[in-house]
């Protein structure tokens, strides 16, 4: 019986450690390859088309408003909607750039 338990302790303490932090370990890369990794793609993505806007260009707002860009400012974008109708937008409420 003494001799069952000592041959359990020995495997524990051998390679226990290791096989307790595996999981953890794939979890954590899993985890960077699945979820982090790919936000920081679209955050490069959506710095990149917020700094290439110019005057001209046709946007929609993260709200589903269509316009064009009429003035850039570093902070707000002022938008034409309709005729003799503008509006201010903050840069970061811009969703995307309309393609023609």
């Amino acid at each position: 019986m003494f001799f069952l338990q000592a041959d359990v302790a020995g495997d524990v303490a051998t390679g226990g450690i290791v096989g307790l932090l595996m999981p953890i370990l794939i979890v954590g890369v899993l985890f960077y390859f699945m979820i982090i990794r790919p936000q920081q793609k679209q955050q490069k993505e959506r710095k990149a088309m917020l700094d290439s806007l110019k005057k001209g260009d046709r946007i929609v707002t993260v709200g589903g408003i269509y316009g064009e860009l009429v003035a850039l400012k570093e902070d707000y974008v002022t938008l034409k909607v309709a005729d003799k109708v503008e509006i201010k937008v903050a840069r970061s409420g811009i969703g995307h750039v309309v393609k023609d």
